[in-house]
């Protein structure tokens, strides 16, 4: 890693770490211990396990995305692919450091820079759909559960389905009118950078339009040729989504609590929505804080801290585990590449 990227690691783990002990310090005790007393390992084993199935989907899409384009990556390639990027999305708001590295990483398995553009561009695309789709579905059919997350979670769940809705909004117009979003793009930028010299705004700028053409092209690229790749990138999406949904029932169970399948169904795609808005590196503080804010509605106060420090490890410093071996083999694999 490079040493900015090392600085943002501590910044982000410290910072999680900060929220973590001030959660546990308000949560814990007397009656923690005999909470404690009652932890399935077996059920925090399968939820570790369901983590890495969820990685798993993600690296199918990876590889269906890539082969509708005739690309073969192997799935283990892919696979490391996805950990590489774990470690710079934990580090980087909105986790989009990680779309710079599955570019390069699929580049090196011989995929075009572009075409290895368009993938990861549709990767989030899709991962917006789904998201709405998700979040449309908790407002219809889980009425209740929603709503049992009291007033302010509840103007959440409408804030995040508009946050969501607008996103695919954007990326509609991106597609059918770029025009519009170059021009809004240039305003909203010479509004920002009012004090930088105009050299360094016309070049983010010319970013700027070059990022919003990559994205047009590639969207139009899969929908014109590779229907059958977003087929597959959709369905794997689903199955990441829920997967990563269902990770936090297992560790719930494990405590000897309830699964509250609907109600943490509900919760974690407030948590999933809230996370893609660029705050904090890796969401660290964001994703603590609500959690416990909305798990402490249905489970005891005494636990609820200790499940946000479990739900976290698995979800956040595993993926910084798996992100940093991934990292140690694709540095071997280059330094043997090297030598040959």
């Amino acid at each position: 890693m490079e040493k900015s990227q090392v600085k943002w690691l501590y910044i982000s783990v410290g910072f999680s770490l900060a929220v973590l002990i001030i959660i546990l310090y308000f949560t814990i005790n007397e009656n923690t211990l005999s909470y404690l007393q009652k932890i399935n390992p077996w059920f925090l084993l399968l939820a570790f396990l369901t983590h890495i199935l969820t990685m798993c989907f993600w690296a199918w899409r990876v590889q269906k995305m890539s082969g509708s384009l005739g690309y073969r990556i192997g799935f283990f390639y892919s696979l490391n692919l996805v950990f590489a990027n774990l470690l710079a999305a934990a580090v980087t708001p909105a986790q989009t450091g990680g779309e710079p590295v599955r570019i390069h990483e699929l580049y090196k398995a011989n995929v075009p820079i572009g075409d290895a553009t368009a993938v990861v561009i549709m990767e989030r695309v899709l991962d917006g759909i789904a998201l709405a789709a998700l979040a449309a579905f908790a407002m219809i059919v889980l009425t209740e559960q929603w709503k049992s997350l009291g007033a302010i979670s509840e103007i959440m769940v409408y804030v995040t389905w508009v946050f969501v809705a607008g996103c695919l909004f954007l990326f509609y117009l991106a597609i059918r009118r770029p025009d519009i979003i170059k021009r809004v793009v240039t305003r909203c930028a010479r509004f920002f950078t009012k004090k930088w010299e105009e050299a360094r705004v016309e070049e983010l700028l010319i970013r700027a339009d070059k990022e919003i053409d990559n994205f047009q092209l590639a969207v139009v690229k899969f929908v014109k040729s590779s229907k059958g790749g977003l087929l597959w990138g959709m369905l794997f999406t689903l199955l990441y989504w829920v997967s990563e949904i269902v990770t936090a029932s297992l560790i719930l169970m494990g405590l000897g609590q309830p699964p509250l399948f609907l109600e943490s169904f509900v919760i974690q795609l407030i948590l999933a929505i809230l996370m893609m808005i660029p705050l904090t590196p890796g969401s660290s503080g964001i994703a603590e804080v609500g959690a416990t804010t909305m798990y402490a509605l249905f489970i005891p106060a005494s636990i609820v801290g200790i499940f946000v420090v479990i739900w976290r490890i698995v979800l956040y410093y595993f993926n910084i585990a798996l992100g940093i071996l991934s990292s140690i083999i694709i540095v071997r694999r280059e330094a043997k590449k090297a030598v040959e």
